[in-house]
């Protein structure tokens, strides 16, 4: 038995091997009857939307999901690896005070251990869940409703400009709407703050492979799977023009692709590598070492696409019949030049900054540890 009497604050991690195993609806059904937490990994952020939705964990994770899992008492990794950039160099440090149960089907992964007295099961994601769903488990709505209350007390913290553009953008998506998204400070910031109606929708993210360009091609093999329905690409400046050729291809095909261009002008992941680690050599990254960006909407109106450019998020409701119709349209959407990724956890320590007021973070402690 997993979910022992003895495990007062339980929750339930799951990653994309989930899906593989045709494994989500099982997932949803298990959580909904026993209102245990559902945390993902950012391969698996789609598999926990609407109200199931908390956040994912690791290195660029939410505050609030990297915090529960350091005063949870059990956490039960469904179709997760748990890599280098979720568990830290020195594990010891990750959910200290959890007991820790495994299932993947990977063999390999399960050879290496996170804990001494973890738990681990070879198995199908899909098997594992039909075993738990099998067992008496109790009713955690006492500390899922923990959970949500120092969310919400983390609410106004860690917001860039990015993250308020990818609110933006969820409040104009239908339900069970389909996204790809491409590969740079976007992903981590659609990660973080896109969060879907409905239990069905689709994120679509490269996940380790790091694909950057990914996003277009993405959406054009989304709206062709789903018969021509509107899909949207959430894109960055950089990785947009890495395939930027393939709007001949929604063009041509008349893909409904919807395309948000998060435009910082720069490369953004890299360049924030170089100016924390490299005292502001932006080496091909930004204006100043030589990386520009062309009009986008020039572009797309080339290739026979409606295009807008919007020098704030705040100005995408003004557009929501394109967001909803049936034609292809670009969106080239300005944030700041200096735009960062926060949090982040420094994976040698795992320390999470930027720091918060102390008093912030001990009520959200002292709310997770009644």
């Amino acid at each position: 038995m997993i979910f022992k009497t003895i495990f007062k604050k339980p929750v339930l991690l799951v990653g994309n091997g989930v899906r593989t195993a045709d494994a989500v609806e099982m997932v949803h059904e298990f959580v909904k009857k026993t209102n245990i937490p559902l945390l993902t990994t950012m391969n698996g952020v789609d598999l926990a939307q609407d109200d199931l939705h908390i956040g994912f964990i690791g290195t660029h994770g939410n505050r609030i999901a990297n915090m529960i899992m350091r005063e949870c008492d059990l956490i039960v990794s469904v179709g997760a690896r748990l890599s280098l950039r979720q568990v830290g160099r020195y594990t010891a440090n990750f959910a200290p005070q959890a007991h820790l149960v495994r299932a993947d089907i990977d063999e390999s992964e399960l050879s290496r251990n996170i804990k001494v007295d973890e738990d681990k099961f070879h198995t199908d994601a899909r098997d594992f869940m039909r075993k738990i769903m099998n067992e008496s488990v109790g009713d955690f709505s006492v500390w899922r409703k923990q959970c949500l209350e120092a969310k919400a007390v983390l609410e106004n913290y860690d917001k860039q400009p990015g993250n308020y553009a990818v609110e933006a953008i969820s409040a104009l998506l239908p339900p069970n709407a389909n996204v790809s998204v491409d590969v740079g400070m976007h992903q981590c910031w659609s990660a973080q703050s896109l969060v879907l109606k409905g239990y069905k929708g689709r994120i679509h993210i490269s996940g380790g492979y790091g694909t950057m360009g990914c996003g277009l091609p993405f959406a054009i093999g989304s709206a062709i799977a789903e018969k021509h329905s509107p899909v949207f690409c959430i894109t960055g400046d950089g990785g947009f023009q890495m395939n930027i050729q393939e709007l001949e291809t929604v063009k041509r095909e008349n893909l409904p692709v919807k395309i948000f261009i998060l435009n910082n002008r720069v490369l953004g992941k890299i360049s924030e590598t170089q100016h924390f680690n490299h005292s502001d050599r932006f080496a091909c990254t930004a204006v100043s070492g030589g990386y520009t960006v062309p009009d986008f909407v020039k572009i797309a109106e080339a290739y026979g696409l409606k295009g807008v450019k919007l020098e704030s998020y705040e100005q995408l409701a003004d557009y929501r019949k394109w967001v909803t119709d049936n034609d292809p349209c670009l969106f080239d959407v300005a944030l700041p030049e200096d735009s960062l990724l926060t949090p982040k956890i420094k994976w040698e320590t795992g320390k999470i900054s930027p720091a918060i007021p102390e008093e912030v973070v001990e009520k959200v402690r002292s709310i997770l540890s009644k």
